[in-house]
């Protein structure tokens, strides 16, 4: 089973041929839209064209989507929830469209993640937007070491339950069981970081060297058309949104 925090795609799928900057792109132009609109049609609209690229992005079992998906929805569906229950109509509106903006803006991340393999995207920074090196690969090798802590949780966890450490129904117990096994993880993780540190200096990551790129990055006209595809979905959001008498800019007092 593949870990929910595993990086990168599993296959060769349709969104993975995008380039990772063009991804990027986008998911800025989405951000500019969603941060700058208090309405529920801009992002009902941008939240079911992202929907629509889950199948390119080899999103398609349910459980895996919950899987990478849960935070955002438990957290969206509170926000609506909270807004709704404590509000008249047009306070129920504003909580489901604060739902849908939260929503919204994290689905583009999934997508990226669930479609790009963080080499190439570290290639891409580098090559097209002149991201540092140290910068960029050092922020690989941290997302490479990501899926571990959920490997590493589940050893620590299942190892104090082989021993009889178990909170049971206290939940005062459980929050202490958990708080200790994060100052664990934590204390392996920043030993595993200055290990990794050490390692990439005595490479050369930090000697100042112009650095040369083995794989190399190439933008294409499908990237382009990737790009205005996403104004062209944003810019008819805010047209509906104005058409439907909803559009309420954050910028308008």
């Amino acid at each position: 089973m593949t870990s929910p925090l595993a990086l990168g795609p599993v296959a060769d799928v349709r969104l993975s041929r995008i380039n990772p900057v063009a991804q990027l792109t986008a998911i800025g132009i989405v951000t500019l839209v969603l941060l700058t609109s208090l309405d529920v049609v801009t992002p009902a609209v941008v939240v079911a064209a992202e929907l629509c690229l889950f199948p390119a992005a080899g999103l398609t079992d349910l459980r895996t989507v919950w899987r990478r998906t849960w935070p955002l929805l438990i957290g969206a569906g509170s926000v609506g929830v909270v807004n709704v229950v404590l509000s008249d109509e047009a306070g129920a509106l504003t909580g489901l469209g604060l739902a849908l903006r939260v929503v919204g803006l994290a689905l583009p991340g999934v997508l990226l993640v669930a479609s790009t393999d963080p080499v190439r995207l570290a290639d891409a920074l580098t090559l097209h937007w002149r991201v540092s090196t140290r910068f960029a690969y050092g922020a690989l090798a941290a997302l490479r070491l990501a899926p571990l802590l959920v490997t590493e949780f589940e050893q620590v966890r299942l190892a104090r339950r082989t021993r009889g450490v178990e909170a049971g129904r206290n939940p005062v117990a459980g929050a202490r069981l958990l708080a200790g096994v994060g100052f664990t993880l934590l204390v392996g993780a920043v030993r595993r970081g200055s290990r990794l540190a050490t390692a990439m200096d005595a490479r050369g990551f930090d000697s100042g060297i112009p650095r040369s790129n083995a794989r190399g990055s190439t933008l294409r006209a499908r990237d382009a058309w990737f790009v205005a595809g996403t104004v062209g979905i944003c810019a008819a959001a805010v047209a509906l949104s104005v058409r439907t008498g909803y559009w309420s800019p954050v910028f308008v007092g």
